[in-house]
C-alpha cells in the first residue's frame, strides 16, 4: 500500500522522500538563530514510523554517532514505513558540551513541557508535537552521565507488552525493567501511546565503538521486527537478552581514591569485592562489595570519590542466568555477529 504524505512543521513530504529539516528553536541572545535538525526518510510504502532520537543530555555523544551510522545503510532506501531521525535534540547543550540547557534544567525532566513555558518546556513540548506527534514507535540513545560508564544496556517499562517487545528485539545483553519517570521522555510516550525503549551505553564525551556498534544493529533489528526493512540472508541466532527487574548502586561507605577491580559485564556473587577505597596514605581503606548477586552493568570512571557516591551499578541477576549473559556478552565483542554486512559501509572503528 502506498504512504500518505507527512507533514512536520508545516512541509509535505512526499513518500519516497528523503529530506533534512530544521526545526526553529529560542535564538542565542546574541541574535544568532538555533534549529533543531531532524531527518526524515519517508517510505513511498506505508508502514511504522519510528523517531530514533540522541543527546536529549547534549554531552551523550554516542547516539549521535549511532544515527549517523543508521542513515548510511543502503537497506533504507528500501525502506517501509517512515524513520523520523534525531541526532541532536538539545543542541543548546551539545554546543556547550553539558548534559543540561542554559537554563540548568534537564530537558529529560521537562515533559510534556509548554510553548509558553521555560526554554526546557519550550523545547520538549516542540519535540513531543513534531516528532512524537508524527510517530508510532521510538528508541531514546543515552550514555552514562560524566565520570561513568554504561554497559550497553535497554530500559523499559516492562508492563507494556509493545515496548517489552521492542526491548526484546532490539537485542542488547541487558533489559533492566525501569519504572516511568515523571517528566521523562519515556513518561510522556507512555501517555501519547507510543511504545518506546531507552537504549544506554558508554560514557558522557566519549565515543565507545562496541557500544555505537551494538546500537546501530540494535535498532536495525527493531526496524525489522516492525516490518520496515526486509532481512538480507538468513538470521543469526542471538542468546535472549537477560533480564533484569531490579538494580543497586553500590556506594562510598568513606571519601577517599577508588581502586577498582572488577570491569563492566562481570558477574558478581553476593559480597563479591568491587574495589576498595583509601586516603592518599593508605592508612584508612575499607572494601567495596556488593550486596546482590548481579552484572556490573555501570561504573564510575573516577577514582577520587567522596563518602555515599555511586561506584558500581548492580543488575540483579539469577544464577541461572549467569550463562547466557556471558553467552551474549562475549558475541556482542565479535564481528560474526555483525547483521548488518553486507549492508554496513565499512568504515574504521573508532578507538
Amino acid at each position: 500500500m502506498a504512504g500518505e504524505p507527512l507533514t512536520i512543521n508545516g512541509m509535505a513530504i512526499a513518500p519516497g522522500s528523503r529530506v533534512t529539516i530544521d526545526l526553529p528553536v529560542a535564538s542565542l541572545y546574541t541574535h544568532a538563530p538555533m534549529t533543531m535538525p531532524v531527518q526524515v526518510l519517508h517510505g513511498r510504502r506505508a508502514g511504522p514510523r519510528l523517531f530514533v532520537c540522541a543527546a536529549i543530555h547534549g554531552d551523550e555523544i554516542n547516539g549521535v554517532e549511532i544515527i549517523r551510522r543508521l542513515l548510511k545503510l543502503p537497506v533504507l532506501a528500501k525502506l517501509r514505513g517512515t524513520l523520523l531521525a534525531v541526532p541532536i535534540v538539545n543542541v543548546y547543550g551539545f554546543v556547550h558540551r553539558s548534559r543540561y540547557l542554559p537554563d540548568r534544567r534537564d530537558l529529560n525532566r521537562s515533559f510534556p513541557g509548554s510553548d509558553k513555558g521555560s526554554l526546557a518546556g519550550r523545547l520538549a513540548h516542540l519535540f513531543l508535537q513534531q516528532i512524537v506527534g508524527n510517530s508510532t514507535h521510538g528508541i531514546d540513545l543515552h550514555t552514562a552521565a560524566q565520570g561513568r560508564q554504561n554497559l550497553p544496556q535497554v530500559r523499559v517499562d516492562l508492563r507494556h507488552d509493545d515496548s517489552a517487545a521492542l526491548a526484546q528485539a532490539f537485542g542488547a545483553p541487558v533489559v533492566l525493567d525501569s519504572i516511568l519517570r515523571d517528566g521523562s521522555l519515556r513518561a510522556q510516550c507512555g501517555v501519547m501511546g507510543v511504545p518506546i525503549l531507552v537504549y544506554e551505553a558508554g560514557e558522557a564525551l566519549r565515543f565507545d565503538e562496541v557500544a555505537i556498534r551494538a546500537g546501530v544493529l540494535g535498532i536495525v533489528r527493531v526496524m525489522r521486527s516492525l516490518g520496515m526493512l526486509v532481512r538480507r540472508g538468513p538470521r543469526r541466532a542471538l542468546p535472549m537478552p537477560t533480564v533484569a527487574r531490579q538494580s543497586i548502586w553500590v556506594r562510598a561507605s568513606q571519601s577517599g581514591i577508588l581502586r577498582a577491580s572488577v570491569p563492566l559485564g562481570r558477574i558478581v556473587p553476593r559480597g563479591a569485592l568491587l574495589g576498595r577505597v583509601a586516603d592518599p596514605f593508605g592508612e584508612q581503606e575499607v572494601e567495596v562489595c556488593t550486596s546482590i548477586h548481579g552484572m556490573v552493568i555501570g561504573r564510575s570512571t573516577l577514582p577520587l570519590v567522596h563518602e555515599g557516591e555511586a561506584l558500581f551499578h548492580i543488575a540483579r541477576i539469577g544464577k541461572i542466568d549467569v550463562e547466557g549473559a556471558m553467552e551474549h556478552l562475549e558475541a556482542m565483542h565479535t564481528e560474526e555477529v555483525n547483521e548488518l554486512a553486507p549492508d554496513m559501509p565499512q568504515e574504521p572503528p573508532i578507538v
